[in-house]
């Protein structure tokens, strides 16, 4: 055996997750497939690992210098997925005979990018997607808005805002510019305007994509309109006006409006930003992007958009979509900013003190009584002293701490100690489950 330890790190970029952290993130997901399945979608899988023709060329050359591509044992060409939308569009394309469309899905796991880390952004990072298919109906993409909507509502939030623009609207104004045959490479600089401002893409736009100065200075004035949509919609179907692209995206975000108004959502949290585009090339509509107004240096935590050809590229049957996909880790470090997260490192809410080695068998009749009254239960596994299990249920975070010694076994009685406020009481089994139900309720 060698005396050499192997030293243990983790690689850039990547993390590992501690219960605490764990626990957040594992009550996220939940929340999000709450959400996901209340309106009707359902989930899949698909594998990590894809062929690397599935991937590459469909998120733009930036994603493919991004992907962790390597020859496999039976030496094919496979990579990491980089997202879940790219394997969801090749899985419709292999099933779609086995689906029924309009197609809903929803899918939590983990993707893999080999970009800067960031805060909030590793290599490794979880993406929480659902995506209709199957239909191009603005319906779809109205609803699409409505899901990241009640979603950010259901995980706490109550102040950010949704982005929307529309791809047609770019296009259309760009096919007005004599710039549609340049548009992927006007719409990636567009994409990076919040980051390196006004003057940067003038220069990436004029230098690298080849656009005139005044044609760049065009999309950067289309970029800045601001204001109510209705009223920068009109603004810009003068400036479409002609292309038949253009009218489309202006109707479409008009009842998109029109549609959120009439269902209650407020008109805070809908903006119109006819700035945004949406870096990944496969985009064709609606987009999204949305931001939290108490953080919004954390980038956009919740994005996504229609794409209307991507399964084009793997099957003749046509599959347009739409969908979104939440950043968890992204949000969560911007929760973690904002003191948002829960401390507890533990999945039980009771800790039931071991006083008594002999009395084993009856702290583990009491714990599974309350685990079938649904309460999660932990039994500390040793008798050890008070003050050692006490700091024990302290770090953890449990809520209540149930006590007995051989007093309380002689009265027929549990100690149950509140941990937040540090208040005891003696209650019998008949008022066990009351009592402990009022600590758990308590703020």
């Amino acid at each position: 055996m060698s005396d050499s330890l192997i030293k243990p790190q983790t690689l850039k970029g990547f993390r590992d997750y501690l219960p605490e952290a764990m626990i957040a993130r594992e009550k996220l997901m939940d929340t999000a497939r709450r959400v996901y399945r209340s309106y009707g979608f359902s989930p899949i899988d698909t594998p990590a690992l894809e062929y690397a023709e599935v991937l590459l060329g469909k998120g733009g050359d930036e994603s493919d210098k991004q992907l962790f591509r390597f020859t496999d044992q039976g030496d094919r060409d496979v990579a990491l997925r980089f997202d879940l939308t790219v394997p969801f569009a090749r899985f419709a394309a292999q099933h779609f005979a086995e689906l029924t469309l309009p197609f809903k899905r929803y899918h939590i796991a983990p993707v893999w990018r080999g970009e800067n880390t960031q805060r909030g952004r590793y290599r490794e990072f979880m993406q929480c997607d659902f995506d209709t298919i199957g239909t191009d109906a603005n319906a779809s993409d109205i609803e699409t808005l409505m899901v990241i909507h009640d979603l950010m509502e259901a995980l706490g939030f109550s102040r950010f805002t949704i982005r929307v623009n529309h791809r047609q609207l770019l296009n259309g104004l760009l096919e007005r510019l004599g710039l549609l045959d340049r548009s992927v490479g006007v719409l990636r600089s567009l994409d990076k305007l919040g980051k390196i401002g006004a003057e940067a893409v003038t220069a990436e736009m004029t230098e690298r994509v080849g656009a005139t100065a005044e044609q760049a200075a065009r999309v950067l004035e289309f970029a800045a309109l601001r204001g109510p949509a209705g009223e920068v919609l009109d603004q810009v179907a003068a400036a479409v006006a002609g292309s038949e692209r253009g009218e489309l995206g202006v109707s479409r975000l008009r009842e998109l409006f029109a549609v959120c108004a009439a269902s209650g959502l407020s008109e805070e949290r809908i903006q119109l930003d006819v700035a945004i585009a949406r870096g990944l090339d496969y985009y064709t509509g609606t987009i999204y992007e949305t931001f939290l107004n108490d953080d919004p240096k954390i980038g956009s935590v919740c994005s996504g958009g229609r794409y209307d050809n991507l399964a084009g590229l793997f099957t003749k049957q046509p599959l347009p979509g739409v969908g979104a996909s939440l950043g968890l880790d992204r949000l969560l470090a911007a929760m973690e900013g904002l003191n948002l997260l829960p401390t507890a490192s533990t999945t039980a809410d009771v800790l039931i003190v071991c006083f008594d080695g002999e009395r084993l068998g009856d702290y583990m009749r009491l714990g599974r009584m309350l685990r079938n009254w649904g309460v999660a239960t932990e039994v500390y596994p040793q008798a050890r002293p008070l003050k050692k299990q006490m700091q024990y249920a302290d770090r953890k975070g449990f809520r209540a701490a149930i006590l007995a010694g051989a007093e309380e076994f002689a009265a027929g009685v549990w100690q149950v100690k509140d941990l937040r406020s540090a208040t005891q009481q003696p209650v019998t089994t008949d008022e066990l489950l009351t009592r402990i139900q009022a600590i758990l309720s308590s703020p």
